[in-house]
Formats: structure tokens, sequence, C-alpha cells
């Protein structure tokens, strides 16, 4: 529904210099899990449409530094990544995005290259496309979920153990490939207030998996992307995102995704810079139990709360607003992360 309704402004977008798009994906392949993949042909049509259309595809790196330094970015800024390292990523989409002249980065964890999973690339598949362009970056070092503890594990301990994870991952790849970048994408967009001020105080930027355009007034350590896969690798509903702008948000309660017990339906506020804001015209969709209009609390404070408790699991709220002056839709997506009533998790 969501992107139905957007879809309606694409034919007036027009660039803008203060967003950029960071797209994620998995899989390239036919033969793959549907949920995470697209297709060699709807990946062709993707890359075809940005070259035809004028976007600047940049690496993940510079589009980072550009928001770190708050400088401009170029009109239909777009950055592409993969999570996970699979081989398809060198066998089809590498050949692809070389022929295109667009640069991109892989996140990839190290247990599972240690390991020789079969769909799995190599430490020498991953030099190779290292020295064509790619950049190699923090995936964590056996995809786990970093929130959660072991069991009898202390505050400390797991948080030591995190910090160990990522900068064991990190060592490991600049030794396989030169290459120290500080950049994780979080697996399954799994992340915690606690993570983020661990990874600042490390000098990392993150990725998440929620929806949105970066930009500056998004969070270095939660930076979102648009998954495209399955149900969200259609080319029609991806050129909405591609057009999409980064919410001004100024401030927002809470900014912790994972929910505590019993806190199944949270509350969240957020103050927004209205200048090129229609507050009529913000809508908001809680995942599962579709769109519902947010509570003004201030000329520019809203509030939005489900009216169902989330499942356990991962949710969002995702909030839209159409630009008055430009086209676009400002997009801003926060993630939470509820574990089951007995205070175990959901195992995937």
């Amino acid at each position: 529904m969501l992107l139905r309704v957007l879809s309606l402004c694409v034919a007036l977008m027009v660039p803008v210099a203060d967003a950029a798009v960071i797209l994620q994906y998995h899989h390239v392949s036919d033969t793959s899990p549907k949920s995470t993949s697209v297709t060699p042909a709807q990946f062709r049509a993707q890359m075809q449409y940005l070259a035809d259309g004028g976007f600047k595809v940049l690496p993940l790196k510079e589009l980072v530094s550009a928001i770190k330094a708050n400088k401009p970015l170029p009109p239909l800024a777009v950055a592409i990544s993969f999570d996970d390292g699979y081989r398809s990523i060198a066998d089809t989409a590498h050949p692809i995005l070389k022929e295109y002249g667009f640069p991109y980065t892989l996140f990839v964890s190290v247990e599972p290259i240690r390991r020789g999973f079969s769909e799995m690339m190599s430490w020498q598949e991953l030099r190779r496309l290292a020295r064509e362009g790619a950049d190699i970056a923090n995936h964590s070092w056996g995809h786990e979920h970093l929130i959660r503890r072991l069991d009898k594990e202390t505050r400390t301990q797991w948080l030591a153990r995190v910090r160990a994870n990522i900068l064991s991952t990190e060592a490991e790849i600049t030794k396989a490939t030169g290459q120290d970048l500080k950049m994780l994408a979080y697996p399954y967009g799994e992340y915690n207030t606690e993570i983020q001020r661990m990874l600042e105080e490390l000098g990392f930027v993150a990725f998440g998996q929620q929806s949105g355009a970066a930009g500056s007034h998004s969070q270095l350590t939660a930076l979102p992307r648009f998954p495209v896969g399955g149900a969200y690798a259609d080319l029609e509903s991806l050129k909405v995102k591609l057009h999409s702008l980064n919410m001004p948000v100024l401030a927002q309660t809470p900014s912790e995704p994972q929910l505590a017990a019993g806190d199944w339906r949270p509350e969240l506020r957020v103050t927004l810079d209205m200048a090129d804001i229609n507050p009529g015209q913000l809508l908001c969709y809680i995942q599962g139990q579709g769109a519902k209009q947010p509570e003004w609390l201030s000329d520019n404070e809203f509030s939005i709360r489900a009216e169902l408790p989330l499942p356990a699991g991962r949710s969002r709220y995702n909030c839209t607003a159409p630009s008055k002056t430009r086209g676009g839709y400002y997009w801003f997506s926060q993630p939470w992360v509820r574990p089951k009533d007995d205070g175990t998790w959901i195992e995937e």
C-alpha cells in the first residue's frame, strides 16, 4: 500500500543533493531463496535504470565520508552494498557492475569463509574483487545476533565479546585484503544503543536494514538501507525508493530498538524540521498493522504507537511525507526487536 501511494509521485521527482540511497542486496540468482534474492535479469534492469536515470553511484565509503563531514551529496546519489559474500555476487553481479562502472561494497563474515561454505566466496575470490574495485567490509565474525547475550553472560562480558568480535573481524579483513574501512553491517539489521556507543568509540559507522534515505539527519551508527529482494525486488517500487529524501529528524524518543520486557507497543516520538513538510501529509505504517495517522504533540513533534503488540522478532515503524517543494518523499524507519514472552529469542 505504501509503495502504491508513493509511486504516484515518481514522475514529479527531481534531483536533490542532501540525501543518498543505499541499496542492500544478498543473492543475485535464479536459484537462491526468493525472499533475499533478485534474479540476474532484475539486477541488470535495476542497474540499467540507474545508468539511464542519471544516478551517481558512489563508493559507500565516499558517501559516508560526505555525511560525516556534512558535505553536499551529488544529486541522485546511490551506493550499492551486498551482505554475506555469496558466490553469486562474484559470478553474476560483479560482471554486471563492472560493465556499468559501478562501485560497490561487500559485507562479509569470517567464519563462513574459513569453513568453506559452498555458497560463500573464498578469500582468494574476495581479493580478486577487491583488486577490481570492490570494497570489503565487516559483517561480524560468524553472522551472530549481536544484541543477544549468552546464557549467564553479564552485560560487561557480552559487550566485551561483541567488541572483540568486531575488532577481530576487521583485523582478519585487513589481513586478507589490505582494507580497513571500519564499516559494519549489522547481521539481521539488529542493534541496540549500547552497541552503537561502542562502535562510535571505536570509530566505526554501521548500517541497519531499516528503510530510508541516508543524510545529515541520520545516525552514523544506524544508517538506513533499502533491502532489495523478494517482494522488494520490483523495479517500479524501487524507483520510488531511489528518489526518497532524508527525513529531517531533529530528535526522537526512544532511539533504542531493543524492546524491554512488556513494552510491546512502543510509543515513538519524533521531532522534525518542518520547513518542507506539511504535517497533514505525514503518514506512518506499522509493520503488519497497516497505515496510521500520527498524533501531533506540537507544531513539529509527532507520536506514533502500534494498536496491537508487536510480534516477537523484528518490526518497523515507517513514516513518510511528501516534500512541499521537490516532489520526492521523506522517509524514516524505526526498527524494533522484541524477544518472546519468556525472554528467549526466535531462532533463525
